[in-house]
């Protein structure tokens, strides 16, 4: 098989990426080890920031989006029974929409689908060769069966686990991470929504968000142990947990019910520079990692596909590479700022196992700051909705 771009990983990233270049003309083959089922199956992240949202429209896969997201002015952000809002439509004049990241792929698949878009499913073994050189291609088997893709250039949105980010050798990709000493159990359930915005509460217990995917299907995470397993938390264990740690206004107004899914995620900053090696091009989670206080992954993936599809475009349509030649340094530039704000909200609103009396002072003069000073307020909207691209 012969293809301009070949894309590693069919999830959001890698979806996102062909539907652009295709409705431009440009070829792709995209690779996806699991099956469609099964990646539309994973519960991520809900909140996505404007340059998501205006690339969903360019890729003509928005009209459910428009339709049925829910637009959020602000958010709310509490310290045991002291809560505030931050008004991002006040502060900055932008907005979030909830919109689940399933929900996004979902709609990718169905545009791939009616544009007969090649997508591969169930592919094993994939081994990118001569990526630094003017000819590469990537191997891979289908139920025991090897085949080679010849393309020009590889995207990888195959992420953290992927072979992408390996193929680039380690004299030349340096690798930062911060590991968190806990995790967070989250819990999705057929219930409304605690509030009609986000909560991000810190308490003495520990860190807990109230989230939503839409009006009758809540999201909800507590601050845990590496150690627990999902297992060990019943859903009246979870709920008097996040009851404890919410303000007692939305404690009272929760409304609980069985948990639909029930998972614990463990926290982790990290980024691998470069984003580029030769004509490999690395995209999303492949490249970087953020702890999602903040709700950054998918939309800091969302701003390397806007910088690899127009670098790639002006390639293709104009004969102009400035682009792809600065596509690592755009994007990394964009993804350690977004690296700061997760690693800031992280540590403002988690407890840590090691925390001193004078840490834990720090915390609470920092979170009294944000609640009165405007300046602070607006820093934290603008990372918030999102930095431009």
């Amino acid at each position: 098989m012969r293809t301009q771009v070949c894309i590693i990983g069919g999830g959001p990233s890698g979806l996102l990426l062909s539907q652009l270049l295709q409705r431009k003309g440009i070829d792709t083959v995209v690779l996806e080890r699991k099956t469609k089922d099964y990646v539309l199956s994973r519960i991520r992240a809900g909140i996505l920031e404007t340059g998501m949202v205006d690339l969903m429209r360019e890729a003509g896969v928005a009209e459910r989006l428009d339709k049925e997201c829910f637009v959020h002015d602000g958010t709310v952000i509490s310290y045991g029974d002291e809560h505030f809002g931050i008004n991002f439509k006040d502060l900055v004049d932008r907005t979030v929409v909830v919109y689940g990241q399933t929900e996004v792929t979902r709609d990718l698949y169905a545009a791939r689908e009616a544009m007969d878009g090649k997508i591969v499913y169930n592919v094993d073994g994939v081994v990118i060769h001569g990526a630094d050189s003017d000819a590469p291609y990537v191997t891979y088997t289908v139920d025991g069966t090897e085949h080679r893709i010849d393309c020009e250039f590889v995207a990888g949105c195959d992420g953290f686990h992927g072979v992408s980010r390996q193929t680039i050798p380690l004299t030349v990709r340096r690798e930062y991470e911060k590991l968190y000493p806990f995790g967070w159990l989250g819990i999705l359930s057929e219930t409304p929504p605690v509030h009609e915005e986000l909560i991000y509460a810190s308490s003495e217990r520990g860190f807990a968000l109230c989230s939503m995917r839409n009006e009758n299907l809540s999201r909800y995470y507590i601050q845990c142990s590496l150690s627990d397993h999902p297992g060990d938390w019943t859903d009246a264990a979870f709920w008097e947990e996040l009851k404890r740690r919410i303000p007692t206004e939305a404690a009272e107004k929760l409304v609980t019910g069985p948990s639909i899914e029930k998972s614990i995620a463990p926290l982790r900053s990290f980024v691998t520079e470069p984003m580029r090696w030769g004509r490999l091009f690395l995209c999303g989670d492949a490249a970087h990692i953020v702890p999602p206080t903040g709700a950054k992954g998918l939309n800091t993936a969302a701003s390397d596909i806007h910088y690899l599809y127009h670098g790639m475009v002006a390639h293709y349509l104009d004969g102009d590479s400035e682009g792809l030649d600065r596509y690592s340094e755009k994007a990394l530039a964009r993804v350690w700022k977004a690296e700061r704000f997760s690693w800031w909200m992280t540590s403002l609103l988690h407890r840590f196992p090691d925390q001193s009396e004078f840490d834990l002072k720090m915390q609470q003069a920092e979170i009294a700051f944000l609640r009165t000073n405007h300046a602070a307020q607006v820093a934290m909207a603008e990372n918030y909705v999102g930095l431009p691209y």
